[in-house]
């Protein structure tokens, strides 16, 4: 009988942390018919645990046949009481074809399992009458051509070319202000402050700026990653900033025998930095704050204190009195 219990026990558990692992997933359409060219919208939600990586069709021109996107998707991504994701994907999409649209069951993979969303329908009625027995179209009245005023478009031109030579100059002029300026700026900084300070510091900048909750991700992992290029450019004296992640990781793979976590540190955010920016990859909160985690990892433990020379010393003395 114990045994019974024990085995009914563990079953239960088995099933539960089974059925934990599943996603949900559900689709539906705002509206079941349209007039042609109007618009409908289509959302797609799943729901997941924060640490599942769940692979979603993205769609850029067209959903299906007819059915064509009029924007790019826009995704959602909200927390449930339960803890677990709410993920949406929402189309807003037309038709300009009169007609029955089918949209089919689309896959959603979690760790090679597949669960499909539930198809969908969208009736495109054409509101008006179309004479199909005449073949030409008649104007109400006669089109009028107007005269071509040559010295008036040859004005207009001269002093549209003439606005944009000009814009284009003051850009140049201004361009090439701001540029020396920032790099004095940053040559100054580099010279007064150690290299684990200046970067410290602008981690601090992106910790308070708080891109990726506004959904700017690929800004935030761009200056994550531009920071530690140019920390590494100046403590390990490789030129970074012209290389791509994998290149970096191999000019530092040294670090790795002798500092591995801090190289494996380095190889999350330059790895999980291109996914976002090259895979269009959808990081959850988790990924993002163990970059940032990371990023100040990595600094704090290959930092140089910088020791200012005898000489500089006693100036600052002799100024202090």
């Amino acid at each position: 009988m114990r045994k019974t219990i024990l085995f009914l026990f563990f079953a239960t558990l088995a099933c539960s942390q089974l059925l934990a692992q599943k996603i949900t997933v559900n689709s539906k359409i705002d509206s079941t018919f349209i007039w042609i060219g109007n618009q409908a919208h289509i959302t797609f939600e799943v729901s997941q645990q924060p640490n599942q990586k769940v692979i979603m069709p993205i769609f850029t021109d067209t959903i299906m046949g007819a059915l064509e996107l009029v924007e790019p998707v826009k995704i959602d991504t909200t927390k449930s009481p339960d803890g677990h994701l709410i993920i949406k994907q929402n189309y807003t999409v037309t038709s300009f074809k009169d007609s029955l649209l089918y949209i089919p069951s689309f896959p959603f993979i979690l760790n090679g399992d597949t669960v499909w969303s539930k198809s969908l329908s969208l009736k495109v009625i054409q509101p008006f009458k179309i004479d199909t027995a005449s073949h030409t179209l008649a104007d109400i009245k006669q089109v009028l051509t107007p005269k071509i005023n040559w010295t008036e478009i040859f004005k207009i031109i001269l002093i549209v070319w003439l606005i944009l030579l000009l814009l284009t100059l003051i850009a140049f002029l201004l361009r090439k202000y701001l540029k020396k300026q920032q790099v004095l700026t940053e040559t100054e900084i580099k010279l007064s402050q150690p290299a684990h300070v200046v970067a410290l510091s602008r981690l601090d900048k992106v910790k308070q700026e708080k891109f990726w909750q506004q959904g700017r991700d690929k800004e935030y992992h761009t200056e994550l990653t531009d920071i530690l290029r140019e920390y590494i450019e100046r403590v390990f004296n490789i030129n970074s900033m012209e290389m791509t992640s994998e290149e970096i990781l191999e000019h530092l793979r040294t670090l790795k025998m002798e500092q591995k976590s801090t190289y494996i540190s380095l190889q999350q955010i330059l790895r999980l930095a291109d996914l976002v920016k090259f895979a269009k990859w959808n990081a959850t909160p988790d990924e993002h704050e163990l970059s940032l985690m990371n990023a100040y990892l990595f600094v704090n433990q290959t930092k140089v204190e910088e020791v200012k020379p005898i000489e500089e010393l006693k100036k600052e003395e002799i100024k202090e009195i």
